[in-house]
């Protein structure tokens, strides 16, 4: 069943890689077959009949008799940290993961309607469809149904599209160029250039190996001697040094200093990047608490 509300709900990247890696993470710390769901709360913003959302942040709770019982300290703990950074987002719902609705999920979301009355259920199907083309991420609203003379509230599904912003383009393009290579974790282009660096000097080495050996063998006399290719070894040999000439020196430092260089920047332009942004929270921090009393002050 779908939605008849009319809402047009826009959810970004952020929130996608968000769930996908808290339930990475517990299934990688779980012993067993059995992963337990993970819950969270989904952050954004409503204006008019459009919903925009930007975040989300992770949920405690325990399971009673088979019940959901949300860690209401926690939750609380969290909202109020996220209103200091994020002031304009509010709690739109609330996110889990599963192949479809289970019973309690509506118990829970029962549970969230003292903070947003009507929230939305984000489900991430973590199970792995080859060849889906969708996203596995369904966006559910509650409607109260009359069944049975009983008004009785049910999810209906609401449709949904992927919004995203310069900054999470350049992130998802990032997180997308991540490709398993062998048993590594993953290798972007950059890592997979200086993979193929690492193996051409890998095998470079190991033909050197060959050479001094079988050079090794000629001078003990194990092998006869093999003009030619002494002659091809002789040839190598006389190469080497004209790559230890000044200009190639001269080259070289010009490179090597212009690495460290761009490193030390973009070290510099990292710094001052994280510093701006708390200072920015500190003059957040401290506009909300000189509102209280006293004379405001802001951080320069």
């Amino acid at each position: 069943m779908s939605s008849a509300s009319g809402l047009e709900l826009k959810l970004h990247p952020l929130v996608i890689v968000n769930v996908s890696d808290h339930f990475t993470r517990i299934k990688a710390q779980t012993r067993g077959n059995h992963v337990p769901r993970v819950l969270g709360c989904l952050l954004g913003v409503q204006t008019g009949r459009s919903v925009e959302i930007f975040n989300s942040f992770e949920l405690k709770y325990d399971v009673l008799d088979d019940l959901i019982v949300l860690d209401r300290g926690f939750l609380a703990q969290k909202q109020e940290q996220y209103k200091k950074v994020f002031p304009k987002y509010d709690i739109l719902g609330w996110y889990s993961t599963g192949s479809g609705v289970q019973v309690a999920d509506m118990q829970v979301h029962k549970a969230l309607t003292d903070i947003n009355e009507s929230p939305l259920y984000l489900l991430l199907d973590p199970t792995i469809h080859h060849g889906a083309k969708d996203l596995p991420i369904t966006i559910f609203e509650s409607e109260l149904h009359v069944i049975e003379g009983v008004p009785t509230p049910i999810f209906v599904k609401s449709g949904y599209t992927v919004e995203t912003v310069e900054a999470e383009r350049i992130s998802v393009d990032h997180v997308a160029r991540i490709t398993p290579s062998g048993g590594s974790s993953g290798a972007t282009q950059l890592a997979a250039h200086l993979m193929g660096l690492h193996s051409a000097i890998k095998m470079l080495s190991r033909r050197i190996k060959v050479l001094h050996h079988l050079l090794l063998s000629f001078s003990r006399g194990e092998l006869p001697l093999d003009h030619s290719l002494l002659r091809q070894v002789s040839s190598l040999v006389r190469r080497l040094p004209a790559i230890d000439s000044a200009h190639f020196r001269e080259e070289f430092l010009t490179e090597y200093n212009d690495t460290l260089l761009m490193t030390y920047l973009a070290g510099i332009t990292k710094g001052t990047s994280t510093l701006n942004e708390l200072v920015e929270k500190f003059n957040i921090a401290y506009e909300r608490h000189s509102r209280r009393g006293g004379r405001p002050t802001a951080f320069m």
